[in-house]
């Protein structure tokens, strides 16, 4: 009798897309529909009420979509943007949320990344964190090293004999 459970394709521990690695893009996936969203609404509607908070919500929306479509992708090139993307996202939700709340009248009105994301539920704080511990655990396989041409051995034709070798 066949083990129903070594008929299974082992799967790659360097994959990204499964169990919980779903469940981060697909919120990564909400958060930037939602910053897309609210960012375009306040730039077309209300740009000069608070210019500066709306550009960096869609500063948040651009840089949202871009960790979305790098967690899916595999490579090390998009590994590697995926770090920058959540790197980027964290120090902006801790400048951002430090400085809204030092200096409210800074941002009139919220960005997704003001106090910290409390519009968004503290979601852009947590899931960067969640991110980077999810990319530290799933590294991309670690690219072959190319093998150096060796030289094949010469034949006594390419050797060179007699007053053709000096």
């Amino acid at each position: 009798m066949t083990d129903v459970r070594s008929a299974r394709p082992e799967t790659d521990p360097g994959r990204r897309m499964s169990g919980i690695g779903r469940v981060l893009v697909a919120v990564y996936g909400v958060l930037a529909l939602a910053a897309v969203g609210r960012s375009f609404v306040q730039i077309a509607t209300k740009f000069d009420e608070a210019p500066l908070a709306y550009v960096l919500s869609a500063l948040a929306a651009v840089v949202y979509v871009v960790a979305t479509i790098a967690l899916v992708r595999s490579g090390r090139g998009w590994y590697r943007i995926a770090w920058a993307t959540l790197i980027f996202e964290f120090t902006g939700v801790l400048v951002i949320g430090t400085l809204s709340i030092v200096d409210p009248e800074l941002f009139p009105h919220d960005t997704v990344w003001s106090w910290f994301g409390r519009g968004y539920l503290f979601i852009p704080l947590v899931l960067p964190v969640l991110g980077m511990w999810w990319l530290a655990k799933h590294r991309p396989p670690a690219a072959q090293a190319p093998q150096a041409a060796q030289p094949a051995p010469a034949t006594d034709s390419e050797a060179g004999t007699g007053a053709d070798a000096a």
